[in-house]
């Protein structure tokens, strides 16, 4: 599991995703929300689908140029059971459904905009990670 403190990386990738964030406003006109951009790509008939795939491709592609231009995969590794994974991969779809977005859609873009709906939501799913950190490693004891 991945705990160090990485505060060079950590900003490298913040401002990219912010710049991926901006551009994507200021030439689609469109908020950068995977969860919405992922789900337009897979519905038929949905509208901007070469978008939505050159989005995905990006952000699926940009590992594996940084893979090759540093020498390095970037490690990606869990600890967990692959049935913890995929249940809260089903849990993270149900909050991004009934919370109308999802955390880059919410926390990244909807923050900036200063939309009072973003702001709750943010602060709900990040009181909610914390408190799934916290009962996972301290009172399950599991990571």
């Amino acid at each position: 599991m991945i705990t160090e403190f990485t505060p060079i990386p950590a900003i490298l990738g913040g401002a990219l995703i912010g710049a991926s964030a901006v551009a994507l406003m200021a030439f689609n006109g469109r908020i950068a929300g995977l969860t919405g951009i992922l789900s337009g790509a897979m519905l038929p008939g949905a509208g901007g689908r070469g978008w939505r795939l050159a989005f995905l491709a990006g952000a699926i592609l940009a590992p594996a140029l940084m893979w090759l231009a540093l020498g390095a995969p970037v490690p990606f590794a869990s600890d967990l059971p692959a049935w913890a994974v995929i249940l809260s991969g089903l849990l993270v779809g149900v909050g991004v459904t009934y919370g109308g977005g999802c955390t880059s859609g919410h926390g990244v873009c909807g923050i900036a905009r200063l939309s009072p709906r973003s702001i709750a939501a943010t602060v709900v799913f990040m009181a909610f990670s914390g408190a799934t950190v916290f009962v996972v490693r301290h009172v399950l004891g599991v990571a």
